[in-house]
């Protein structure tokens, strides 16, 4: 097919909801390592690296040598089988987890399906119903996924019953009108109150990205999950924390995100690293809370030898480079490098994330904070052109998301910030009307 045809076909055959970044869709061809090539031939440098899925690098190729190898000894059994692959998987895993505590996985396709395993697990588990999830939070496509999440924009139909969203700690946006740390972290004490106010008092469990993804790479300070632990488990509630952007090392020096904060949850899930872009869905938990789970269940395609292979070769290639550290010093200097750019661009309000997740929030103006929407777009389509990939999320559609493959270097970052620069340039600062920013 043409590139106008594959366009034409997304068009016609296709869910609209299916959405692109840009004014017209990027069709891509071909990838490998940091780079993508479109259907024109043109190369990209990718920094959003298939929305924070791509942690080895496109198309890795001592993991795609292990994937061709099981491909042709066992492609497919689903979970009613024993397989070596999903128990080599399993196995590694539970090596990895804080304190060794979380050892029993159940594999499924995505982030989302594995979302859903761990509320089910929290409210076999725990005998209550009630769940927790935090404001401007990102958990998923499904009913309950979307019930989870707090954005209104993601949330489409009828939700799920039993879902109450207390308040992130969004610190550059305190929704307290407070600052950090005279708050006294208000936005974790008021835990409590919501729980009693709007529960039964009684939880089933606590749903959280340690980083929340599409929320804009929101960084909570340090004691804002600690506080919210012990306020949980008074409760009656587990903690989930949602790994699937933050997960395998990506925020630099520890495996996993919640990792930062000190807590030992009793449920992880994860997704999109883990696989490198072959559908994974992991819920690992305590035995104790994973043995809670009686019944019939099953996953036709969790845990597929193919997949699982794929996923292991991933986690022992960033265990073997040492990736989690590279993502702490090659992230540390990608930060230095942004806050570079905030010297220099007034439209840049705020630099925030850890490791190789970083964000820039755009602005219309530093006092007043109003949201650069539309000059967001024009950064995207800037970049675009100056043949670089970046993300986009927030509330307000004014964040620029960064997740590179976890194996990039200082050269990657300095060709990246170039190239950024100059796209950052194409935004006007001040107010720019949506109709403005379609045109440019």
């Amino acid at each position: 097919m043409t590139k106008d045809e594959i366009i034409l076909a997304n068009e016609k055959f296709l869910f609209p909801a299916v959405f692109h970044y840009f004014r017209e869709p990027l069709v891509v061809a071909r990838a490998k390592d940091q780079y993508v090539w479109d259907a024109d031939g043109r190369q990209y440098l990718d920094f959003f690296g298939g929305i924070v899925t791509v942690s080895v690098g496109h198309c890795n190729e001592e993991v795609n040598a292990k994937v061709h190898r099981q491909l042709d000894t066992l492609q497919h059994v689903s979970t009613v089988f024993a397989n070596e692959p999903q128990a080599a998987l399993a196995e590694k895993i539970a090596s990895l987890t804080p304190g060794g505590k979380l050892t029993k996985s159940f594999f499924t396709n995505s982030g989302t399906e594995a979302n859903e395993t761990a509320i089910l697990t929290a409210r076999c588990y725990t005998g209550n119903t009630e769940i927790v999830a935090l404001r401007h939070s990102y958990h998923g496509r499904s009913a309950m996924g979307m019930t989870l999440t707090g954005q209104g924009s993601w949330r489409l139909g009828p939700t799920e019953s039993g879902i109450v969203h207390a308040h992130n700690a969004y610190c550059y946006r305190c929704p307290f009108g407070l600052t950090y740390p005279s708050c006294g972290v208000k936005c974790a004490q008021d835990m409590e109150e919501l729980i009693r106010t709007t529960t039964s008092g009684r939880i089933a469990g606590f749903i959280a990205e340690p980083i929340q993804g599409v929320g804009g790479f929101i960084v909570p300070p340090k004691e804002y999950f600690p506080i919210v632990e012990e306020i949980v488990r008074h409760h009656g509630g587990v903690f989930i924390s949602d790994e699937v952007q933050t997960g395998w090392g990506r925020t630099g020096g520890k495996w996993f995100g919640i990792e930062h904060w000190g807590v030992t949850p009793d449920i992880m899930t994860g997704a999109k690293g883990l696989g490198n872009g072959s559908p994974i869905g992991l819920t690992v938990a305590r035995p104790e809370v994973a043995d809670s789970v009686k019944g019939l269940t099953i996953s036709t395609f969790g845990g597929n030898p193919v997949t699982a292979t794929q996923a292991k070769a991933v986690v022992d290639f960033i265990e073997e480079r040492h990736l989690p550290e590279n993502c702490a010093e090659t992230g540390a200097y990608l930060r230095g490098r942004l806050e570079e750019l905030k010297d220099k661009h007034e439209i840049i309000g705020d630099v925030r994330g850890m490791g190789l997740l970083q964000a820039l929030e755009l602005v219309e103006d530093r006092q007043t904070k109003a949201p650069a929407a539309a000059q967001t777009a024009m950064v995207m389509e800037a970049a675009r052109e100056n043949g670089l990939l970046i993300g986009k999320g927030g509330m307000y559609g004014n964040v620029v998301r960064l997740s590179p493959p976890m194996n990039i270097g200082r050269g990657d970052v300095d060709q990246f910030v170039e190239l950024l620069d100059r796209s950052l340039a194409a935004a006007p600062v001040g107010p720019v009307t949506a109709a403005a920013g379609r045109s440019r």
